[in-house]
């Protein structure tokens, strides 16, 4: 049965590659993962993360990414996804979901989740998207207390604790430098680089910060799409990729959907539709029907 009801790589299994990972010279490839499935998909193609954004659990549930979501809501869509993937899976903490005791509170619940790391940011609370205007930073002594908060409210060493900074499209590129490294002295171990335009943005973070770095490749954004290879060779440890399965299933969806709706049958779609045995192919059917055979098949003897 392992591997088919669960994960078959323990948490600190997830967590001891999470960290091996952000320490080798090659860059983790993160996609978004909006469901278990599309995690159980990551995996196959090899990636080697799972992230769960908070923008898209915020999507799902039809809402916008203003901080209407709750922690619990976010931590178990992460425990559902973290239960089917070998992948270390990183997820979105928002601001920790209120003042610095949140923080620590998030971080207990996240790791009872199976989850990797999380990243908090310096947003106020309530926060905004990341590649919207009209977002506000805390002063930088409120988000030390933040991560302080959040690292030491951890009990395994190896959970990842990340710190984003939005501070580069208020403050600008050397104010959110400044206060990547003064994160990096609360205990932060991974940073993370939002909203940074152009390779020489990215080029200058990295050689102004110590510790590894995480940016985000987010579509329609503030960010040149810029490949992972490029990244790697700047010198980026993680790249996500948080809302693209999401994008890409709604415009599929949203397309088939007035198809059905205009020619009364989904007949012309058949082609661009995951087929039924694809789906069980991915689901490992087989390995449940064979698990079935074993238990059914089980005999007592008759003599004890």
């Amino acid at each position: 049965m392992s591997g088919l009801l669960a994960s078959s790589a323990s948490v600190t299994d997830k967590r001891s590659a999470f960290r091996a990972g952000l320490a080798s010279d090659r860059i983790q490839r993160i996609p978004g993962a909006f469901n278990p499935l599309v995690a159980k998909l990551i995996q196959e193609i090899g990636f080697e993360g799972v992230y769960v954004s908070g923008a898209v659990v915020s999507a799902d549930l039809a809402l916008p990414d203003i901080g209407l979501t709750t922690l619990s809501e976010v931590t178990e869509r992460g425990r559902q996804i973290a239960r089917v993937t070998d992948l270390p899976v990183l997820i979105d903490a928002d601001t920790g979901f209120g003042e610095p005791m949140s923080a620590a509170r998030t971080v207990t619940f996240l790791e009872d989740a199976g989850i990797a790391g999380a990243h908090f940011e310096d947003q106020v609370n309530p926060k905004r998207c990341g590649h919207l205007d009209g977002k506000a930073v805390v002063p930088v002594e409120e988000m030390v207390r933040r991560l302080r908060a959040a690292v030491a409210a951890r009990r395994d060493p190896n959970f990842v604790v990340c710190a984003r900074t939005d501070a580069a499209g208020i403050e600008g590129i050397d104010a959110a430098i400044d206060r990547a490294k003064t994160y990096a002295d609360a205990g932060a171990d991974l940073i993370f680089t939002e909203a940074l335009r152009t390779p020489a943005d990215f080029e200058k973070f990295r050689a102004a910060v110590d510790i590894p770095l995480l940016v985000n490749m987010t579509e329609f954004g503030k960010s040149e799409l810029i490949p992972a290879s490029t990244l790697e060779k700047i010198g980026y440890n993680a790249v996500i990729y948080p809302v693209s399965t999401l994008r890409l299933a709604m415009f599929a969806a949203e397309a088939g959907l007035r198809e059905i709706y205009e020619q009364g049958t989904q007949s012309g779609l058949l082609d661009r539709m995951q087929h039924r045995s694809r789906l069980y192919e991915l689901l490992q059917y087989e390995r449940y029907n064979e698990f079935d055979s074993d238990i059914f098949n089980f005999a007592l003897r008759r003599d004890q």
